[in-house]
């Protein structure tokens, strides 16, 4: 493939590829997405592989392995296209009667398609199915769609038309100016808007700037970075490459995880493919701007993900935190102005530029703009990716987009932010999903990890596993962190065995106090959120646990 060397060029390539694909061929997109690749849909791929080529069908259905669907809970998934007819926990044995009643026959399995748990509700197309009928999928719908190995399929719909709007339609100015309009805010867990964050970037002194996509995702629970960058690798490095343009930085890099196999292929192709193509490197669709990206990976530590240990990891250093007052937009990666956003963050970028901030700002609540991934999981019937606008509530997302708690149990709690977030009762449980009115109830959205709580749950005993998960990954540094969160850890744990005595919520409460605000970095100011959220709304438990031993 030659390189791309204008807007011009662009379009004619995107003209061609389009010319060349029928989009009514049938079509099987197999997710091929963590969770499904742990229920053996390898098996399920080659089966579909030897039955269309045993019955010579190779040039009139494509077999397409995709990103993840989202539909964890019943993976392995496959979605025939064009009628989007979507099958449920496929095996290899399903597959000849795939091929021969549906594909050919144009007859549905009943077995294979959704069926609700509570109502026997069926639905035979993924529009139908509830779980999906529910959101808003503004990000992650190409997952279901493009073969994330596969740049054609991204620019078949659209992909770099972004950047190639930002470099010769708008200018870097305007660019950070569109993204400060959306009022883009933060996925990783501080919802700071990223227009500020890229202007204190773009302001800093110094020619030498740095980007950096944060795909370490490491906290328990959380799971959508992951599945979006794994699935669709280019939208989030389109959105990279539009804010390295805006802020003026010529390197980026990806800091990620050492125990991601599938996603480390999966960017390491999209990465060489950019290449090849003429969207990184030198002379950018010949708009004359330079830049290019390498991959950093974490040392096997929790704190490796807050923003300045990992900024000192890829300079080769021990991931330890800095103090917050010196802002890693101004001073980062060695000392220079540094800026970083999250996978989801950066994956937004290109539809703002594509659609517009007013587009943009038309979804969600007046503070928080657009969609948010989340990881659903825990005690609830479908777990998996979600992607909802913000101001949809909790109990819309639990029982409308999830199906509710299984085995007639009833809710307790939704809690947010993994080790480092709070927990929100069954009473708040109509508080619309936004930054600001989580926050306000100790439940930040944190990344997105949303765990579902039922009326079995010890919330005690949750605490205690979120403070032992922290007490092993704090890097040590700072005393209030590394001796705070241990000697909550001791306390919450005689407590779980009945050997609390009198005094001991109030001297949880104290130390929580004295870490949260002599802390060097955000894990240890917020490791004791978890004890904090379960106080204020479940304090009975832990004094029920003293009292009844």
């Amino acid at each position: 493939m030659p390189r791309i060397n204008s807007a011009a060029e662009l379009e004619t390539l995107r003209k061609d590829i389009l010319s060349r694909r029928d989009p009514g061929k049938p079509a099987i997109a197999i997710c091929a997405g963590t969770g499904c690749l742990g229920l053996g849909n390898d098996k399920v791929i080659s089966a579909f592989q030897e039955e269309i080529k045993k019955r010579s069908l190779e040039a009139q259905i494509e077999i397409r392995a995709t990103g993840c669907h989202g539909f964890c809970e019943k993976g392995p998934n496959v979605i025939l296209y064009p009628e989007e007819i979507c099958y449920l926990q496929v095996t290899p044995e399903d597959v000849p009667e795939i091929v021969s009643e549906t594909l050919l026959g144009k007859k549905v399995i009943d077995r294979l398609i959704y069926t609700d748990p509570m109502t026997g509700e069926k639905a035979a197309h993924q529009s139908e199915i509830p779980f999906y009928r529910n959101q808003m999928r503004n990000l992650i719908s190409n997952n279901t769609r493009i073969d994330p190995s596969s740049i054609e399929d991204y620019l078949a719909g659209g992909g770099y038309s972004a950047l190639s709007k930002a470099l010769f339609e708008m200018g870097p100015k305007q660019v950070l100016e569109e993204i400060k309009k959306a009022n883009l805010r933060g996925r990783g867990g501080g919802g700071f808007p990223a227009g500020l964050k890229w202007e204190t970037a773009r302001n800093a002194p110094g020619e030498e700037k740095y980007v950096i996509v944060n795909a370490h995702e490491g906290e328990p629970g959380a799971f959508m970075d992951r599945a979006l960058f794994t699935g669709n690798p280019h939208c989030v490095l389109e959105g990279l490459i539009i804010g390295a343009h805006a802020i003026g930085s010529h390197q980026g890099f990806i800091y990620t995880r050492h125990d991601t196999p599938q996603l480390k292929a999966n960017i390491d192709t999209a990465l060489a493919k950019t290449r090849e193509y003429g969207f990184l490197g030198k002379n950018i669709l010949g708009s004359g701007f330079d830049f290019d990206v390498e991959v950093h990976f974490d040392v096997g530590i929790f704190v490796s993900g807050e923003s300045s240990a990992l900024m000192r990891s890829i300079e080769g250093k021990n991931p330890e935190p800095r103090p917050k007052y010196i802002r890693t937009s101004v001073s980062g990666i060695w000392d220079k102005p540094s800026n970083l956003n999250n996978v989801e963050t950066w994956a937004n970028v290109p539809q703002i530029i594509s659609k517009g901030a007013a587009w943009y700002t038309g979804i969600g609540t007046e503070r928080s703009k657009g969609t948010k991934l989340l990881s659903l999981s825990g005690n609830i019937c479908h777990t998996g990716v979600v992607e909802v606008p913000f101001g949809t509530t909790l109990r819309e997302i639990v029982y409308g987009i999830g199906g509710g708690i299984p085995n007639g149990k009833k809710l307790k709690a939704v809690h947010f932010g993994g080790p480092m977030g709070g927990s929100v009762p069954e009473s708040l449980l109509d508080t619309p999903l936004d930054f600001d009115a989580m926050s306000k109830l100790g439940a930040p959205i944190g990344a997105g990890g949303m765990l579902v709580l039922d009326e079995d749950t010890n919330m005690v005993e949750l605490t205690r596993f979120y403070l032992d998960f922290l007490t092993n990954e704090s890097c040590g540094k700072c005393v209030p962190c590394r001796e705070g969160i241990r000697q909550m850890l001791k306390i919450l744990t005689k407590m779980c065995e009945g050997k609390g005595k009198e005094g001991d919520i109030e001297l949880l409460e104290e130390i929580a106090e004295v870490a949260g605000a002599a802390s060097l970095c955000s894990l240890g100011k917020t490791a004791s959120d978890p004890l904090k959220g379960t106080l204020r709304y479940f304090r009975e438990e832990y004094e029920a646990s003293i009292k009844g031993k």
